[in-house]
């Protein structure tokens, strides 16, 4: 059921064909798996992100920009950490693309340990929203394979009901709320009342309302 992540992917966007080299021969140099593409339109037309990682990409690029596939992106629900490479006087534009969502922006010229950092700390991110991501897959699976009676009870104790309650909001009996309890909690794969209501919170923040 939690088996591994699948490794980290870095997808290098950058119309200069010697920066964009250099990137990627750094990246492989250093174990990242890396890819590369010579303009947004190409990454868009090749690329579907399904894995972890990140996108380094060049704020300003001839007729997408860097901004313009940061929000085209966005449009699609990737949710990708993007690191934008700037040149300067391109501050200011960094610091858009801060306000809408960018992981980070280094200046060029840079230094090859700025990058990775930068990367490392992008893949981390990316890791942890794919493994929530997961979480919530999980535990819908979970409620999707309850009976209905058992979802009932599942939302009643996931509220903080003791069993008593419980039955006599259902009105059945006070033993039958245990079988539906321990059916439920050995099809969550939990011990208590707290993680299902996380497991259920996590599916749908209104979920206990």
């Amino acid at each position: 059921m939690n088996a591994p992540l699948e490794p980290p992917l870095i997808h290098v966007v950058d119309d200069d064909a010697m920066l964009r080299r250099s990137i990627v021969f750094l990246l492989d140099s250093m174990g990242w798996e890396a890819r590369a593409y010579a303009s947004a339109e190409a990454f868009l037309a090749e690329s579907a992100p399904d894995r972890p990682g990140c996108l380094v990409l060049d704020i300003r690029m001839p007729t997408m920009s860097g901004l313009e596939l940061q929000q085209a992106l966005s449009q699609r629900g990737c949710e990708l950490p993007i690191i934008f490479i700037t040149g300067h006087g391109e501050v200011s534009l960094a610091v858009q693309a801060m306000k809408w969502g960018a992981c980070d922006f280094i200046e060029k010229p840079f230094r090859d340990q700025v990058l990775l950092d930068a990367v490392a700390q992008a893949v981390r991110k990316s890791q942890a929203q794919a493994s929530e991501g997961r979480r919530r897959d999980e535990a819908r699976q979970m409620l999707e394979g309850l009976s209905p009676r058992e979802r009932e009870v599942a939302r009643l104790l996931a509220r903080g009901l003791p069993n008593k309650l419980v039955a006599r909001e259902l009105d059945i009996s006070e033993k039958t709320v245990h079988v539906h309890r321990q059916h439920v909690m050995d099809k969550a794969g939990i011990r208590s009342a707290a993680e299902l209501a996380r497991l259920m919170l996590e599916i749908d923040p209104r979920a206990l309302d």
